[in-house]
């Protein structure tokens, strides 16, 4: 078989393997200005949480729309990572026994399998801390103004009203599944926050115009819908050793899904439109946004 040399797949993996870098570096033993002590298994555990493979696309947005609009590399690249953290974060806490209960993410026992629930809630804490250390850090070269907006859009797309208030709805739904509108406002929160931060960060990194930043958001908001409809489809469709953890769940579950409700022609069909709309947002910018054109066609029509 081939191997994918595209220049999205070169820089995907380019900008994977720099991410992991920082994070590997970042999370080291060493102690930082005012910190006491870095436990070693409450250390370990973050590591394991995080550095355990994945596509980074998050960062990834972070890296592409901040260099599309001129931004520097070493503060996208820091910015990417401190969002790797929440994201993380939120796999470590979506994993335990109270919430999604998975023994496998990415092909490697769970946090709390590997350790214990209570190490893992420590780690998850502290991976979500640590991203907004990571972005109010002297080493992150951007002005204060730009950290603060940063903090803030972060705050809000990882809080009660964004992925965690999602987290919220998606538990909520296993009781008592929520019409179209509640499925389409429960992956807005729980997936799609992140990911149109992702997108809006890279703008702010670059101190671009309010125009190009609500651009990219809406770009954001559209792969974040198609983002959770391809998982949807894959959690239907893939077997658990492709997709690197259980398959499945939602169905047995009865949890809502748009692919419940519509059908899996219906999902495909909606995954052509959403990319569509997102190449069109990314219009004005001509061939400056291949990569993140390819980025919107990778992302509804991945395969784990």
């Amino acid at each position: 078989m081939s191997q994918d040399t595209s220049p999205f797949t070169r820089r995907l993996t380019g900008n994977a393997r720099a991410v992991e870098a920082l994070l590997e570096r970042l999370l080291g033993s060493a102690t930082a200005v005012d910190e006491i002590t870095r436990p070693t298994n409450l250390l370990a555990a973050m590591r394991h949480g995080v550095l355990n493979g994945g596509k980074r696309l998050r960062p990834f947005l972070v890296i592409e729309c901040a260099d599309l609009l001129g931004g520097g590399l070493d503060a996208s690249l820091r910015v990417g990572a401190a969002l790797e953290c929440v994201h993380c974060y939120s796999l470590v806490h979506d994993d335990l026994p109270a919430m999604d209960d998975d023994d496998i993410r990415r092909g490697q026992p769970t946090v709390h399998r590997a350790f214990d629930e209570a190490t893992a809630i420590l780690a998850g804490d502290s991976l979500l801390t640590f991203a907004f250390d990571i972005i109010a850090a002297p080493e992150t070269l951007l002005t204060d103004g730009q950290k603060v907006e940063l903090i803030l859009a972060l705050g809000r797309a990882a809080g009660h009203g964004g992925m965690a208030g999602g987290q919220a709805l998606d538990l909520a739904a296993e009781k008592s599944p929520p019409d179209e509108a509640g499925i389409v406002t429960l992956q807005a929160m729980k997936t799609g926050a992140l990911i149109r931060f992702a997108c809006e960060a890279g703008a702010i990194v670059a101190g671009a115009s309010e125009n190009d930043r609500a651009r990219l958001r809406h770009f954001g908001e559209k792969i974040g819908l198609a983002f959770q409809l391809a998982d949807d489809l894959l959690d239907l469709t893939a077997d658990a050793e492709t997709m690197g953890k259980a398959t499945g769940k939602d169905a047995a579950r009865g949890k809502g899904t748009l692919v419940a409700l519509h059908g899996q022609v219906w999902a495909e069909e909606r995954l052509e439109q959403l990319v569509a709309e997102a190449e069109a947002l990314l219009a004005p910018y001509g061939e400056r946004s291949a990569i993140l054109v390819d980025t919107a066609r990778f992302v509804a029509n991945r395969r784990n």
